[in-house]
């Protein structure tokens, strides 16, 4: 269980880090050097420990890196404009729900766990999406809420591809989703010209690319030890590191109905984790 909860932790300071850098530097360039870091990262990895070579996987994990590429975008830019305690939250909740959509589909039946956290979660996004102006009227358009949405349903589309190859080889998955994901963005910004100056965000990037992959790879290591349920549970809190550090940080304060939906959007990841 220690090792889900360290990838929880670190996923969610990766995220923090990520918009910190997005907020000094052009959004598209700290997409593109996270996702080069944690590429360097799972290469130095497969040189030190060989695992089967498995082109299904890889296929898998380059189709996930796509959906991964686009969620990061996305989320970078919702974190340099909103509020982080605002926008993991919603993202963490809507990238849990998005492989359960799928399992139903699918052909799965949701057990009554589920079926209370998406509920839960639908409360949460509305609790967490309200600000109030100083005129007292709410309002259900916090700054880049939109961005979260679409990049919770991004992730949730990444996690839903990764876990097709979790079987046959996770390191070559995850290597095939950088791959695809660096080779996306890259096009982008050369496409769009986007300066690559970090502009003082450079270690920034890098120890939060470092992190991303930390908490893949822990991630793995926690679901072959503990199993899937447990750690995909334990994981999927990773939300509250990141409001922890805008919190202490970045001075951020929510106001009591925001604090009650991140509470209510953490329980419902759990819930609907616990599938």
């Amino acid at each position: 269980m220690l090792l889900a909860l360290v990838a929880a932790a670190a996923y969610g300071s990766a995220d923090f880090l990520g918009g910190i850098a997005a907020r000094r530097a052009a959004l598209l360039a700290v997409a593109l050097a996270t996702q080069a870091v944690g590429m360097f990262v799972i290469v130095m990895l497969l040189a030190f420990h060989h695992e089967h070579f498995s082109a299904v996987s890889l296929e898998w994990g380059a189709l996930a890196g796509v959906a991964g590429a686009t969620g990061i975008a996305l989320l970078y830019h919702a974190l340099a404009i909103g509020r982080m305690g605002v926008i993991s939250p919603i993202t963490a909740l809507l990238a849990a729900t998005v492989p359960v959509v799928f399992g139903i589909v699918s052909g799965e039946r949701p057990t009554p766990l589920v079926d209370g956290g998406l509920v839960l979660a639908a409360v949460a996004i509305v609790a967490i999406s309200a600000s109030f102006e100083q005129t007292g009227e709410r309002e259900i358009a916090t700054a880049g809420l939109r961005e979260a949405i679409l990049a919770g349903i991004a992730f949730g589309a990444f996690f839903t591809l990764l876990g097709m190859a979790r079987e046959s080889g996770p390191l070559i998955a995850l290597l095939g989703s950088r791959l695809a994901s660096v080779a996306l963005l890259a096009s982008i910004v050369m496409a769009t010209r986007t300066s690559m100056r970090m502009h003082g965000a450079f270690w920034i990037v890098v120890l939060g690319g470092a992190l991303d992959m930390g908490a893949n790879l822990l991630y793995l290591l926690a679901a072959r030890i503990d199993g899937l349920a447990i750690s995909a549970v334990l994981t999927s809190l990773y939300p509250a590191s990141t409001v922890l550090l805008a919190g202490i940080v970045l001075r951020e304060r929510l106001s009591r109905i925001q604090w009650a939906g991140v509470i209510c959007a953490l329980v419902a990841v759990a819930m609907i984790a616990a599938r």
